[in-house]
C-alpha cells in the first residue's frame, strides 16, 4: 500500500458556517496504480491532489503514507517525505522564472543532495529525453506554454519519485502534446512503475488511468 486516506474532512468557515471542501473521503491507494480523479469546477479534485501531496492540511481523518501517519507529522519531516518521494505537475508549470530551464530541472535533484557530476547527467538526460536541449539556457518566459509544461513533467520526474501528482497536466497543451505526455505517464506507470493520480477534465485522458474517481461537492460518488 503506497497510502490511505480515512474519513478526511477539509473545510473552511464561511459566514458562521463550514463549508466543506472535502467530505469523508476515504481512499486507498497500492503503488503501481494509475488513477484518474474527475469531477466538475469546485468539486474539490484540486483540494485532494493537494492534500495527497501534503501541500494542504486537512481538519479531520487519518493519512498514512508509506506507512508513516503524515497527520501526526512535523511540517519539517513532512516536506521532506514528499521532495523524496512525489513529483508534482501543475497546469500553471510553477517554475521559477529567474531561472533558466537547466536550473529549474535541476532543483528537485538540490532538495535531495544529488552530487554535482550526477546532477548534471540527470539533467542532460531529461533533456535529451524531452527534445528541449536547445532550450536549456532560456528562462520559462522565452518558453511556449507547450514548452513550459514539457519542462514541468520533466522536473517532476528528474527525482525518480515514487508518486507523480497531475493537476490537469495537459490543461495548455495541443492535442498532439497532450497525447506524447499521457503516453510517457503510461509508460512510466507500466515500465517503471511508478504511481499515477491525475486530475483531469478530459475523458480521454481519464481513460489512461487504470481507475476513475469521481468528486461531486467533495464528496467520492
Amino acid at each position: 500500500m503506497l497510502l490511505q486516506l480515512r474519513n478526511i474532512f477539509k473545510w473552511v468557515q464561511q459566514g458562521g458556517q463550514r463549508v466543506f471542501l472535502l467530505k469523508d473521503i476515504n481512499l486507498e491507494v497500492q503503488e503501481g496504480e494509475f488513477i484518474s480523479i474527475m469531477g466538475p469546477s469546485g468539486s474539490g479534485k484540486s483540494t485532494l491532489l493537494n492534500v495527497i501531496g501534503m501541500l494542504d492540511t486537512f481538519d479531520e481523518g487519518e493519512y498514512d503514507f508509506l506507512n508513516e501517519s503524515v497527520h501526526t507529522l512535523k511540517e519539517k519531516y513532512r516536506s521532506n517525505l514528499y521532495k523524496e518521494y512525489i513529483g508534482f505537475v501543475f497546469q500553471s508549470y510553477h517554475l521559477l522564472d529567474d531561472l533558466t530551464v537547466e536550473e529549474n530541472l535541476e532543483m528537485p535533484l538540490l532538495y535531495k543532495k544529488i552530487k554535482g557530476s550526477e546532477r548534471k547527467a540527470l539533467v542532460a538526460d531529461m533533456l535529451d529525453r524531452f527534445n528541449i536541449v536547445g532550450k536549456k539556457d532560456l528562462f520559462p518566459a522565452q518558453l511556449s506554454g507547450g514548452q513550459q509544461q514539457l519542462v514541468g513533467v520533466a522536473r517532476a520526474l528528474i527525482a525518480n519519485p515514487k508518486l507523480i501528482l497531475a493537476d490537469e497536466p495537459t490543461g495548455n497543451l495541443n492535442s498532439q502534446q497532450s497525447e506524447e505526455i499521457m503516453q510517457l505517464f503510461k509508460k512510466l506507470n507500466e515500465e517503471e512503475g511508478v504511481t499515477i493520480i491525475q486530475v483531469t477534465h478530459s475523458e480521454k485522458n481519464a481513460a489512461y488511468g487504470s481507475r476513475i474517481i469521481n468528486l461531486l461537492d467533495g464528496r467520492k460518488i
